[in-house]
């Protein structure tokens, strides 16, 4: 018999395209008015392409949360930071969007995804981490 798979069982990409579709078939996310103009970074230009992008970045700080608890705004900015191209000036590392990243904590905390640590950052509760090993269950192995 299989043992049971978990969130570091499967590959990153499979599981946040699978979590990203079962956020959005759920309903339970309040997508932002200012979603579709929004950048995501400083060092943006234009606003992302892919009309699911909420979704998509809501899974993938889901899973970081999974695989280590503790992160906070800043830290989810240090990591979906970018390089911001200066012209013909050297580029820089720059953070991204703080209102995204508390955006999205805020709505995973709603859903009782995840919960904020005392020693600061946030956890994932134990609800959480059921909802995404049962995702990561469904998301097929390709060997």
């Amino acid at each position: 018999m299989e043992a049971a798979r978990t969130v570091k069982d499967v590959s990153p990409q499979e599981f946040v395209k699978a979590y990203s579709t079962h956020l959005k078939r759920s309903g339970k996310v309040e997508l932002p008015h200012w979603v579709d103009i929004v950048k995501t970074g400083r060092f943006k230009e234009l606003a992302p392409y892919d009309p699911d992008w909420y979704y998509i970045r809501a899974a993938s700080m889901a899973r970081k949360i999974y695989l280590r608890n503790g992160i906070g705004v800043g830290g989810f900015q240090k990591i979906y930071g970018g390089r911001k191209r200066n012209g013909s000036r050297p580029p820089h590392f720059c953070k991204s969007s703080g209102a995204v990243a508390r955006h999205i904590l805020q709505q995973l905390h709603k859903m009782n995804i995840i919960d904020i640590d005392t020693k600061g950052g946030r956890m994932i509760t134990s609800q959480g981490r059921r909802d995404l090993d049962q995702v990561a269950g469904r998301t097929v192995v390709v060997s």
